[in-house]
């Protein structure tokens, strides 16, 4: 039985035992790149992360096996406060499902440097980099309660100038934040309203895409209602 004390080669041992042909069929379904995967699904692999318990420097060992499952268990069982700028590049560089990338996400906002981190992944020309860091700010639009409007607010510029990359992971992640920081209160609302509709009236077919889908929702009788609650 694994535990806080297991190691890496009993962890992946007991991930093995676990292996879905079903499972795997089902995340290649949807995207998920299944190369390098045993096929354990997400409320599994949490329940695993529970018993193991957090554990940093095995975290970082557990992502260089390059095992999509270890991976997960690494970012779950990583300690966000002891991420260096180094070691969550290093993760960057080996992105390429956007199942891990939305999970990194997460992760990363939890950190003491994950602004600077959204800037400089929009930057970076690789599909599943950039879509870290629209991800980064769908997420934390939600789950930083304690962020100002403001930083929300000021990303909509960002969201703006990659509007037009036509990367489907890219696309649906700017859309994703587009939306959820109009949906994070009153006073965002209207200024992501304002993109969104801006955006829906592009010439161009990716931006337009975006914009009209993030008005869609802005304008939904739920959204509406819950911000005036």
């Amino acid at each position: 039985m694994i535990g806080p004390s297991s190691g890496v080669a009993d962890i992946v041992a007991h991930l093995q035992t676990l292996r879905s042909e079903e499972n795997l069929a089902g995340m290649a379904r949807f995207g998920i790149a299944t190369d390098r995967a045993i096929g354990i699904s997400n409320p599994e692999m949490q329940k695993i992360a529970r018993l193991v318990k957090r554990d940093h420097g095995r975290a970082l060992e557990l992502w260089r096996t390059g095992i999509r499952e270890a991976r997960m268990l690494a970012i779950y069982t990583a300690e966000p406060a002891s991420l260096t700028l180094a070691e969550v590049r290093a993760w960057a560089d080996d992105l390429a499902s956007w199942e891990i990338v939305d999970a990194v996400a997460d992760i990363l906002t939890e950190t003491a440097f994950w602004r600077d981190l959204i800037e400089e992944f929009a930057k970076d020309e690789r599909e599943f980099v950039r879509r870290a860091a629209f991800a980064m700010i769908a997420g934390a639009a939600v789950h930083n309660k304690q962020e100002p409007d403001a930083t929300f607010i000021s990303y909509l510029p960002l969201i703006e100038r990659h509007a037009e990359d036509p990367r489907n992971f890219v696309r649906k992640a700017a859309n994703w934040a587009l939306r959820n920081i109009g949906k994070r209160s009153r006073t965002c609302h209207a200024p992501a309203l304002a993109l969104a509709e801006k955006l829906a009236a592009s010439t161009d077919k990716t931006a337009r895409w975006i914009g009209k889908d993030a008005v869609r929702e802005l304008n939904g009788e739920k959204v509406l209602k819950r911000l005036k609650g």
